[in-house]
């Protein structure tokens, strides 16, 4: 396990800490909305340094955790077909549904290749022309564009054994409705890196107007988390609210314009169901009417049924910030990751997960 007192900049970190502690701003309650950033902080024990009165909380920033149980459920139900194979991203090998995992369905006969970019499992089609290949993806704005470019592709090789089954969620929307929580009660956003390199700083300004929030986008490192609290606790002190960008390396304001130009020519926005948040109007992603022979969900014609969360599991809650980890009577009991009960504890951007491998062990 890497801590900050092991981590290689840690000369640099004491400075920022005390800077931190001089700013008068009072208690400072900030939602990480990424979920690489709830592992980062987990990882190098972040806050075991912070003021005593600066408090983290995890948002809903990881995608496979945010995935309903009707969506896993519809994953399942394609894994079991006959003369299929489903490809997926490992996170989702061992995330439970109503009737088990796609561990499970592989356990029963099903083939289910783990890949590392969508292209893998357009390969792989390519590969197995006999069988229908299904890629079941999840994600944000990162990871959209990638999948538009694959089913472009699989347009322009004329592959017709290659489908996508979307369960994409964007940001936007979502913080939206989260925001309209009133026991959330929060002072800032700690704004996520990867879905801002393709949104740009600039989505976050309808969340400072409407709610009057303070947002900003923050890299990954012990150093940019810190630097990016620090700039949330100064507009606090200031009274002023903003977005402020501490990821300029990597993000603009405007955000990849190449990249949202390719995910809005092959999705269109829907509403789709959020783990815990519910139906969210035109959070979702579904793919365009021009390129429908490639949408799995209509392929296979799954309908989407309500599945109810797993008994105990407070997955849901942990995700709009109303509970955490240690909260649960499931976390690390019933609930581990070799065993999971809910989403949270398997994926590797998972709340639960970060705070069972850094954060629960005395």
């Amino acid at each position: 396990m890497k801590y900050v007192s092991e981590y290689r900049d840690k000369d640099l970190i004491a400075p920022l800490i005390e800077e931190l502690k001089k700013i008068e701003c009072g208690p400072l309650r900030i939602m990480e909305i990424c979920g690489t950033h709830t592992m980062a902080i987990s990882r190098h024990g972040l806050r075991s340094i912070l003021p005593e009165d600066l408090q983290l909380i995890s948002g809903p920033g990881c995608p496979v955790c945010v995935t309903a149980t009707a969506h896993i459920d519809g994953f399942l139900q394609v894994a079991e077909r006959d003369g299929v194979r489903v490809a997926i991203f490992g996170d989702l090998y061992r995330v439970p549904g109503s009737t088990g995992s796609l561990a499970r369905c592989q356990s029963m006969g099903a083939t289910v290749d783990v890949v590392y970019s969508p292209l893998d499992a357009l390969t792989i089609a390519r590969e197995h022309p006999e069988t229908m290949v299904v890629f079941l993806s999840v994600g944000f704005e990162t990871t959209i564009p990638l999948v538009a470019a694959t089913i472009l592709e699989a347009e322009r090789l004329h592959i017709d054994n290659f489908c996508v089954f979307s369960a994409h969620k964007i940001m936007p929307p979502a913080l939206h409705a989260l925001l309209g929580d009133p026991e959330l009660q929060l002072d800032g956003l700690l704004c996520p890196g990867h879905v801002s390199t393709i949104i740009g700083a600039a989505a976050y300004e309808p969340l400072v107007k409407e709610f009057g929030l303070s947002c900003v986008v923050a890299g990954f490192e012990p150093l940019d988390i810190i630097q990016a609290i620090i700039l949330l606790a100064r507009q606090k002190s200031e009274k002023k609210v903003a977005v402020d960008n501490a990821y300029g390396r990597a993000v603009s304001w405007q955000g990849n314009l190449r990249a949202l130009k390719l995910m809005n020519q092959v999705f269109e926005p829907v509403d789709t169901p959020w783990r815990g948040l519910g139906v969210i109007p035109g959070s979702g992603m579904a793919i365009r009417d021009t390129y429908l022979r490639f949408d799995a969900e209509k392929r296979f014609d799954i309908v989407l049924q309500d599945a109810p969360e797993p008994k105990g599991c407070l997955c849901g809650q942990i995700l709009k910030g109303r509970k955490a980890p240690l909260d649960c009577p499931l976390f690390g009991r019933k609930c581990t990751p070799m065993n999971p009960v809910g989403p949270c504890m398997v994926s590797s951007e998972g709340t639960c997960a970060a705070y069972y491998r850094f954060e629960s062990k005395g």
